[in-house]
């Protein structure tokens, strides 16, 4: 971390909120003196635009959106609700204060406490998703102790993190499931709540100045989204900033909010105290009728609901006026937003806004955004390898699966070709179980497709909040699915080996375990440079499918490698299971016999006279005989060869997933 970044951190601390130890001192004493800690945001003049593509690709035309225009405004500590119907620009506003959010087509300024935005503040700030991106197979103490171990900074010391986290699944009220597993599509865990609990306390671990929450209710009951929000509502009390985006919530939720914005097509129509909304719609002409959920009946006006809300006039609907039942929405929605921009609201609003911009001086505005982290290298791979090797041993659809579905296929293909014999249907046996075996390997493989693609939104948002660098998170991946391939080559080598009787020793055996464990590794790594960057797993699969069949072609037993036309002969230097098969048969033929001793001598005779590898009663007598009619180099650096170029291949497909994991979108 640079001078500048640390000097950044460090007001950061003092000013909005705490990320490490002194940040804590400074929250206890904030919270001793009854002080608010929480941070405000002021935002202005924010304007968000989004291009989209349309018509063929020769035809492809660019045309811009407006998602958000003109927002000026203020979230002070306390719970701040954004609210508005579907498409009004709430997700995408709440991530643009968050500074998670493209900055592309992006203009305005977003101020902490009167500063420009601090290039880390996705670091320093908590952000709930609202999908509750969480390891599923872990429990609830194992979640935050993660956070924990990853975002404090490593001064403190771990008696210190794991009190904290005690003291989170106190405050949040996870006593009673702290070592549930929290559960996946396949296996059951704690409720929503509890859930949507242990992702607030995932990001409470830094104890932030600044909350922000994406349609924290989503997917969750009516009783257990209320008491979502009234732990918030606590937390708000307790002098935190809390900025939520929320769809339409119940009363008993609504009644929670200390300030409210109202968007609709990317436009205020609303900005002030929470309680005093309806006062507001009153008094431009549009009272809410008792009974009726306030939330629901801002909706009904913005959406234009004339049939709702006339009903709910002034005086009834003795001097109610005919033809606003004839308006559009549209003109509805223009309507709302000039009574907004002409309401005291919004001119009080402008007014502080306006002081803050004095205030703030000549502070110069970051022009980049960066990310920071709190640990080192070494120690970030060390919990999230942990957390990696824990989520593979506790998903056994993964791990035992694999395992198990490897020792069947050997005890099938060790019983078909139980035995093979040195004879003529010996050489044929032998090469269909080396292809076999070549091709499985590599077809195996197709699972470590999931491997970046299921856990996408997970990596991106612990990498955006500062958890771990990309290098750790793609190590880790790799070394968990390395121990994996090798267990599971291992298991299914030895298997077969020994029951088809291939040859009998001990050099041969390990050479066998070597060029099948690194034809995995191969094909791993060539799945995992395709699948980085693929955001569905079937079309992932779909293009591995069809470079494996292509490869396949190409590994010297479908079509003599010698026959193939130069145009297309080079395609053989990029196919794994060729160098694979070649290995294996080196390792196999050489030194084997497949006839008697007089028809190996009129063999060799033949060979010698005539250039051919087969005898006078055209048989095949020697492996080496067998290898020269394929073509094949069966020297020691034949062999070795195969494995050079399988390693360099692993290589450089390794680095290839890494540059795409490095560079795939990471906002939105």
């Amino acid at each position: 971390m640079t001078e500048t970044t640390n000097h950044i951190s460090i007001s950061m601390i003092e000013g909005i909120g705490t990320n490490g130890v002194a940040g804590s001192k400074v929250g206890s004493a904030a919270e001793r003196s009854g002080q608010r800690r929480g941070a405000t945001v002021s935002f202005h003049n924010i304007q968000y635009k989004v291009q989209l593509k349309s018509g063929l690709l020769c035809q492809r035309k660019v045309t811009s959106r407006d998602v958000l225009l003109d927002l000026n405004g203020l979230m002070k500590p306390g719970l701040n609700a954004i609210l508005g119907p579907t498409g009004s620009g709430k997700s995408s506003f709440l991530d643009i204060l968050a500074a998670r959010k493209d900055p592309s087509g992006l203009s305005g300024e977003v101020l902490i406490d009167g500063a420009p935005q601090p290039p880390n503040f996705k670091c320093l700030s908590g952000y709930v998703v609202q999908d509750d991106e969480v390891m599923g197979t872990l429990t609830v103490r194992e979640n935050l102790r993660f956070s924990a171990a990853l975002r404090l900074p490593s001064s403190v010391p771990q008696s210190e993190k794991e009190a904290r986290v005690n003291r989170l699944i106190k405050e949040l009220g996870l006593a009673k499931v702290a070592d549930s597993k929290l559960g996946t599509a396949l296996t059951r865990g704690v409720s929503g709540g509890e859930r949507k609990r242990t992702n607030i306390g995932m990001e409470l671990v830094i104890d932030p100045a600044v909350l922000f929450l994406d349609e924290p209710t989503t997917g969750l009951d009516a009783s257990t989204a209320n008491s979502v929000l009234l732990l918030l509502k606590r937390m708000a009390n307790h002098g935190r900033t809390i900025i939520i985006s929320i769809h339409q919530p119940r009363y008993s939720i609504y009644r929670l909010f200390d300030t409210l914005s109202l968007l609709v097509g990317g436009r205020m129509v609303y900005h002030g105290p929470a309680p005093d909304a309806l006062d507001y719609f009153a008094n431009i002409g549009y009272p809410c009728e008792p009974h009726n959920n306030p939330a629901d009946f801002f909706l009904d006006v913005i959406n234009g609901d004339l049939a709702a809300t006339a009903m709910t006039r002034v005086n009834g609907s003795e001097d109610f006026d005919v033809e606003e039942l004839g308006r559009s929405r549209q003109t509805i929605v223009e309507h709302l937003v000039e009574d907004y921009r002409n309401s005291t609201y919004c001119g009080e609003t402008r007014t502080e806004l306006e002081r803050i911009l004095r205030d703030k001086e000549c502070t110069t505005r970051p022009t980049s955004r960066t990310i920071t982290y709190n640990s080192s290298f070494f120690h970030q791979l060390q919990w999230v390898l942990k957390r990696t090797f824990q989520n593979l041993l506790l998903s056994p659809q993964i791990s035992v699966a694999q395992v198990m579905v490897n020792v069947v296929l050997a005890l099938i293909v060790g019983a078909i070709f139980f035995g093979v014999k040195d004879d003529q249907s010996g050489i044929q046996n032998r090469m269909g179980v080396l292809f076999f075996i070549t091709t499985n390997q590599c077809f195996s493989t197709v699972s470590a497709a999931e491997l970046f693609i299921t856990e996408r939104k997970l990596f991106v948002h612990e990498y955006v909040s500062g958890y771990y660098r990309v290098s750790v998170y793609f190590l880790a991946k790799v070394l968990c699915d390395i121990a994996l391939r090798s267990l599971t080559s291992i298991i299914f080598g030895c298997i077969v080996y020994y029951l088809i009787g291939l040859k009998t020793s001990v050099e041969a055996f390990l050479v066998f375990i070597l060029t099948v464990t690194l034809v995995a590794y191969t094909a791993t790594a060539m799945t995992m440079a395709i699948s980085a960057d693929q955001s569905v797993v079937a079309l992932a699969n779909i293009f591995m499918t069809i470079t494996f069949v292509f490869m396949m072609i190409f590994s010297g037993l479908l079509v003599n490698l010698r026959s193939i036309m130069d145009w297309l002969a080079w395609l053989k230097y990029f196919s794994i299971p060729r160098y694979g098969l070649a290995a294996l048969q080196i390792n196999e033929f050489v030194d084997l016999k497949f006839c008697e001793e007089a028809a190996i001598q009129d063999s060799r005779v033949s060979a010698a006279v005539n250039n051919c590898t087969v005898n006078a009663a055209g048989l095949t007598c020697t492996g080496e005989q067998y290898l020269d009619y394929l073509g094949i180099e069966y020297s020691s650096w034949g062999l070795w060869q195969n494995h050079v170029a399988l390693t360099v291949m692993a290589l450089v497909f390794l680095i290839i997933a890494y540059l795409k994991l490095r560079y795939i979108k990471k906002f939105t």
